[in-house]
């Protein structure tokens, strides 16, 4: 492995660099015996995991953002809230609960950005997607959610886009909103979401740093046999961003690599034990894609195919079971008028700025990149969760990962 400029890493200065990697050294214990799992949103914040960067991880050539987040992209905006209540036996209606939202807010205002989506493999949901690809536009901010409740998130951003309009003024929303399935871990068909959490979301949508792992929609799910949930990561492609947020819930133990090395087959259930009996079972991944860079809608959809390398190079293939999909879009607001029908006065024909198609390669690699980051990211923040029926969905821990690594390059 080697650290950003091309060195060669030496793991063991990792290790004692960075004071959060000494953190998890002492919690390594805690994890494997399942006492990191506390059972309040509060206590999967409070201490900050090493990312990838930090444990000098060189995910691709390319540089990222000052945050290494979504937000990167100027106009962004991300928030989450997060549902984690009682453990102990599946009572349906009642709990454990260990779920919640996650909005992405693309830039303020009304106007309609140009987007495009790819599917890896159809098993799953992302809302309003025919419209994008009709129209070439994303015109809401994005939800993300668990399977069982994108119907209260979608009627919830409805609602908050009602709010914004006149009464009697003529106007329909068709949210974009995504899914993947946490009921490993939480009372899945207990329909603990509500519009409230999605308003209060919403409401806390800031530019920022990004709350990572179990937090807002990635609250209950599994990535390759170990903890999973949000992730984000960003990259400079010239003088344009890329910015990536995934909710990792997918992937098989075995095949999770990580900077191209197959640390999964070093990590199997006999050294950290998977959350269920079924390692075949691969599960979902939302991802979220957004750059400043100035494109059309067919250029979006080469974006987002383009983020469906970087799942593959942890280990992610689409499989039957998964439901792999991703949005992308550009925040270059282009004027493209909000409404659905002709409004005297506004014009019929706008300039439009694109980039040119051959420059459209480094994009690609950032797209790609930093969608592997983010999922690497997702997996480093999530701290080892308790859930339904004693369930626990073990942490990789920053200090396992390195071990792994270093046991593959002893060979």
């Amino acid at each position: 492995m080697r650290d950003a400029a091309g060195e060669a890493l030496d793991l063991e200065a990792v290790r004692h660099a960075d004071p959060r990697l000494r953190r998890a050294r002492e919690r390594q214990g805690e994890d494997d015996e399942g006492c990191g799992a506390a059972h309040d949103a509060a206590s999967y914040a409070a201490v900050p995991r090493p990312r990838s960067r930090d444990l000098g991880l060189q995910l691709g050539s390319l540089e990222p953002g000052p945050l290494d987040a979504i937000t990167d992209v100027e106009g962004v905006r991300v928030g989450s809230v997060t549902l984690i209540e009682g453990d102990g036996p599946l009572r349906r209606g009642v709990g454990p609960v260990r779920t919640g939202v996650t909005v992405v807010v693309p830039h303020e205002g009304f106007e309609p950005l140009f987007a495009g989506c790819h599917r890896l493999n159809g098993n799953g949901e992302l809302t309003g997607l025919e419209w994008v690809r009709e129209s070439g536009c994303l015109t809401t901010p994005i939800g993300l959610t668990n399977t069982h409740s994108v119907g209260v998130v979608r009627d919830a951003l409805v609602e908050a886009e009602v709010r914004r309009y006149d009464v009697g003024e003529m106007f329909w929303s068709l949210p974009v909103v995504g899914e993947t399935w946490d009921g490993t871990l939480n009372d899945i068909n207990g329909f603990h979401v509500r519009a409230e959490h999605v308003h209060e979301a919403l409401a806390g949508a800031a530019d920022g740093p990004v709350r990572e792992g179990a937090v807002g929609s990635g609250t209950g799910m599994v990535c390759h046999g170990f903890k999973g949930g949000l992730g984000t990561a960003s990259r400079r492609a010239g003088d344009w961003t890329v910015g990536v947020l995934v909710q990792a819930n997918h992937g098989r133990r075995d095949r999770l690599a990580v900077g191209g090395l197959p640390v999964g087959h070093v990590l199997g259930a006999d050294v950290v034990p998977l959350p269920d009996d079924n390692p075949s079972v691969a599960g979902s991944i939302i991802v979220i894609c957004a750059t400043d860079a100035p494109l059309l809608p067919h250029q979006c959809d080469r974006l987002a195919q383009r983020c469906a390398l970087g799942i593959a190079r942890t280990g992610g293939a689409g499989e039957h079971s998964s439901g792999d999909l991703v949005l992308a879009f550009s925040t270059v607001r282009q004027g493209i008028p909000a409404g659905e029908v002709p409004v005297p006065g506004e014009p019929e024909t706008i300039p439009i700025t694109m980039l040119v198609d051959p420059h459209m390669d480094a994009l690609f690699y950032a797209a790609i990149e930093a969608t592997e980051a983010a999922i690497v990211n997702a997996l480093l923040a999530a701290e080892t969760m308790i859930g339904r029926d004693g369930i626990t969905a073990h942490a990789l821990t920053a200090e396992r990962l390195l071990d792994a690594i270093e046991r593959i390059r002893r060979g």
